[in-house]
Formats: C-alpha cells, sequence, structure tokens
C-alpha cells in the first residue's frame, strides 16, 4: 500500500512539481488548491503526511494547522509547511502551532525529499520504483 499525502497548496506548478515528485517514490497525493475545507478533508483521508502553504485562499495554512492540531486524532500528524514568506516570526508561528518542519520556497527536490524521509520516519514507499 502506497503512502498517501495531503498536499494543501494553491500554485498549480508547486502542486504538480510536488505531486510528480512525490509520485516517482511510490506516493499517492491528493493536492486541494483551497484551505476552506481542507481540515475536513484531511480528516476523512487520515493521511501519512500534510504539507500546508501558508498562504491560501479560504483559510490560511496556520489556521488549517490549528484545526489539526486541536484534533486528538490528528495532533500528531506529521505537517510539513511551505511558504514563500520565509520571516522569523512566520517559523515561531509555526512553530509554536505545532508545525513539525517549516521550509520557505523554493526549495530543491532533494530538501522536499529529505523532508518527507525524515517526517515520515524514512519510510518512502518505494515499491513502484523497485518493481
Amino acid at each position: 500500500m502506497s503512502k498517501h499525502v495531503v498536499l494543501v497548496e494553491d500554485e498549480t506548478n508547486i502542486a504538480e512539481a510536488i505531486r510528480f515528485l512525490l509520485g516517482r517514490e511510490g506516493w499517492r497525493v491528493e493536492t486541494l488548491a483551497n484551505g476552506g475545507n481542507a481540515a475536513e478533508v484531511i480528516r476523512a483521508a487520515m493521511p501519512d503526511l500534510v504539507m500546508l502553504d501558508v498562504m491560501l485562499p479560504g483559510k490560511t495554512g496556520f489556521e488549517i494547522l490549528a484545526e489539526l492540531r486541536s484534533d486528538a486524532a490528528l495532533s500528531d500528524l506529521p505537517i510539513l509547511m511551505l511558504t514563500a514568506r520565509g520571516q522569523n516570526r512566520d517559523r515561531e508561528m509555526a512553530e509554536q502551532a505545532g508545525v513539525s518542519r517549516f521550509m520557505t520556497k523554493p526549495f530543491s527536490n532533494d530538501e522536499i525529499l529529505t523532508a518527507v524521509r525524515e517526517l515520515t520516519d524514512g519510510r518512502l514507499d518505494k515499491a513502484q520504483s523497485d518493481a
């Protein structure tokens, strides 16, 4: 069974690049371009990892993060926050809200893969690429 990530990212080119990159590592990537119902989708999907943009239409990544961390079933879910805003204030807010990792854009493919591996205990599902 492949690993599952929910990616909440409104920039289509970034979402597609991450989908391709993780997909070739065996991940199933579900993308949302709007933060409005992201917490509900994540609750229903129970993914192995969530990747959140900070600036989203509907709800911000910070609002979604707060919703997820207040849900006992999702409080330990690894969450990688992605942002073009690399200010220390944003990083501190994310860390105080319980983010697992904070990454600024632009980032490299290696940075994303390393973060995903570390956040999921190195268990990238390589079944498809090893077949």
